[in-house]
């Protein structure tokens, strides 16, 4: 393959698709000529590694702030605003990556928009990788108390008709930049087939992998807690393990420790109080470094995963290579990276079964042993970053010598 002069983009908080932005950058660099693009808004902390010599230009973008009650019925043309300006930013950045002849973009996600709008100026051929779609704008939000409106606010909806027609604005914005990527790339079936159906053309699948070697099992006696890890955000389903938990009798109820990157905070009152009415003991954990994370990996008893609608779910991948006993919901993604009764065991979204099967591994802990070892191996085979990097970039090269899409 020869070298490429790559330019990578991304507008990131922490998560999931930050550290597949690292890895992306940091094993570029060993093969290509690689820069990286983002602006002051993105997360530049979470998942950086010293090892990358990536040089780094940032933009300086900072939203508006939100308007306070009463006036928050103003917000969603404070959104449009930023959006706006963000656009324009976007417009200048392209201008500029285009002035250095790189051969192909990288671009990953924006927080603001999901598909970057620096797609839509950009004449340098563009890989995309969707992590997955604005579900704001593509979902039903997840139900929750905090988020009822008052019969005041309800009848204000149903009269103001600028809450459809900005996101009406903001899914054909989505569906502009996407269609102006010269590929796509995404991280699953589940998420290809989500591309397609938005986007109406079609997508690479290019799983993201884990770093083995960092997640590293001690095959050390686990202790009796349960482990569940991700954004404290409703999506992320702890409540769900909270009332799979509240199902299994006192004498065998576990503790839950939750570790989070960042923490909404209505959310996190809602988990508390949530836990203290099925009494189940959480604690709540957020800012915990990378060794620290994987040791919670490594003492865990049985690891509870049960995102909605997961693209794929590292966190899988994560348990996985620590060699921990893994229960996820059998959805999205995640139907793809676990073997159900082989690496990890798969279940319904049904709290008592969900509970039961929890109950089980840490009840049989060699059982759980054997479960972590065979997923361990599992990963070592088919989840490391090797290939994943052979397929992107084939899938670069590629794009690299096709022209833009029209339209």
């Amino acid at each position: 393959m020869n070298s490429l002069r790559v330019a990578i983009y991304h507008n990131l908080h922490s998560g999931g698709a930050k550290r597949v932005l690292m890895e992306h950058a940091r094993r570029l660099a060993t093969r290509h000529r690689v820069s990286l693009f983002s602006l002051s808004s993105a997360d530049h902390t979470f998942a950086n590694d010293d090892r990358s010599q990536v040089p780094v230009s940032l933009l300086d973008y900072h939203r508006l702030p939100m308007a306070r009650s009463p006036f928050g019925r103003i917000n969603p043309i404070v959104g449009m605003l930023n959006v706006m300006r963000l656009d324009a930013l976007s417009r200048q950045l392209a201008t500029l990556i285009d002035g250095q002849s790189f051969d192909v973009v990288l671009v990953h996600p924006c927080q603001v928009t999901q598909a970057p709008l620096l797609l839509r100026w950009l004449r340098t051929p563009t890989l995309y990788y969707c992590h997955e779609l604005p579900r704001k704008l593509y979902e039903s939000p997840v139900a929750r108390p905090y988020l009822s409106r008052s019969h005041l606010r309800r009848s204000l909806d149903s009269v103001d008709p600028l809450p459809v027609c900005i996101n009406t604005w903001l899914r054909r914005l989505d569906r502009q930049s996407a269609q102006r990527a010269t590929r796509i790339v995404t991280n699953s079936h589940f998420s290809q087939n989500n591309v397609v159906a938005a986007y109406g053309r079609p997508a690479d699948i290019c799983y993201p992998c884990v770093d083995a070697d960092v997640f590293q099992p001690t095959w050390a006696d686990r202790e009796p807690f349960v482990l569940s890890v991700g954004a404290l955000t409703p999506a992320k389903g702890f409540d769900f393990v909270i009332q799979a938990l509240g199902t299994l009798s006192a004498s065998e109820r576990p503790r839950l420790v939750i570790i989070s990157n960042y923490q909404e905070s209505e959310e996190l009152r809602y988990l508390t109080a949530l836990a203290q009415q099925q009494q189940v003991e959480a604690e709540f954990h957020t800012g915990v470094t990378e060794p620290e994370l994987r040791a919670w990996y490594a003492r865990a008893g049985c690891v509870a995963y049960a995102p909605i609608r997961e693209p794929l779910g590292l966190v899988a991948l994560e348990t996985m290579a620590a060699g921990a006993p893994l229960v996820c919901v059998a959805e999205g993604g995640l139907a793809e990276t676990v073997v159900h009764t082989v690496t990890g065991v798969l279940v319904p979204r049904e709290p008592v079964i969900f509970g039961q099967a929890i109950r089980q591994l840490l009840a049989q802990p060699e059982y759980a042993r054997q479960l972590g070892q065979a997923a361990r191996r599992h990963v070592l085979e088919h989840w490391t970053w090797g290939y994943h990097m052979e397929r992107l970039e084939s899938i670069l090269e590629q794009a690299a010598c096709r022209a833009l899409p029209s339209g």
